[in-house]
């Protein structure tokens, strides 16, 4: 997904199971951030530098894209499938974040398949670093990403929540939360 400047934003603040979450879309229903409220201060920085002098309102998203994100907190984990975004990002980050999207639900990837995926095996630690600016998380599954073990590792909203995720999505992984 490539990314054109939006000419308006809107922010949803939405309860989930595993905190309040804040979905950001565009004037055309497309979603382009995703993240917690624990961590807003980030994302709002994030959209700054991205969508300078784009004027943000606090209201309900786009009709699909909230519904979608009811139902998949709801139980349905499919419910994101197909859902459009767009985010801002260098062009090796959006290939690593279409490659997180090609990660179905119910399963996971290795940081080192991820890099494999996108045919650059030796970038192993540049695929983390992109993974973890990934500004939509749970759309851009970053959360399905784990280490090579088969443990949790990193996740910008928090290994529980990660492990809550994947739990969700009938994904296997490693129980223990990795140090």
């Amino acid at each position: 997904m490539t990314d054109a400047r939006p000419s308006a934003l809107t922010l949803e603040r939405m309860a989930t199971p595993i905190g309040e979450a804040l979905i950001v879309t565009d004037q055309e229903g497309v979603l382009r951030a995703f993240n917690w409220t624990d961590y807003e201060d980030r994302m709002l920085a994030w959209l700054g530098r991205h969508y300078p002098r784009t004027p943000m309102r606090e209201g309900r998203s786009a009709a699909a894209v909230h519904e979608a994100f009811v139902r998949y907190f709801g139980g349905e984990p499919r419910a994101l499938d197909g859902l459009a975004w767009r985010a801002s990002g260098t062009p090796f980050q959006l290939a690593v974040w279409a490659a997180l999207c090609t990660i179905p639900v119910g399963e996971t990837l290795s940081y080192a398949g991820l890099a494999e995926r996108i045919g650059r095996p030796r970038a192993v630690r540049a695929v983390g670093l992109a993974n973890g600016a990934n500004p939509i998380s749970v759309l851009v599954p970053c959360h399905r990403v784990i280490g090579t073990n088969g443990a949790l590792t990193g996740y910008g909203g928090g290994l529980p929540r990660k492990q809550w995720l994947l739990g969700h999505e009938g994904a296997s992984f490693k129980a223990q939360l990795a140090a």
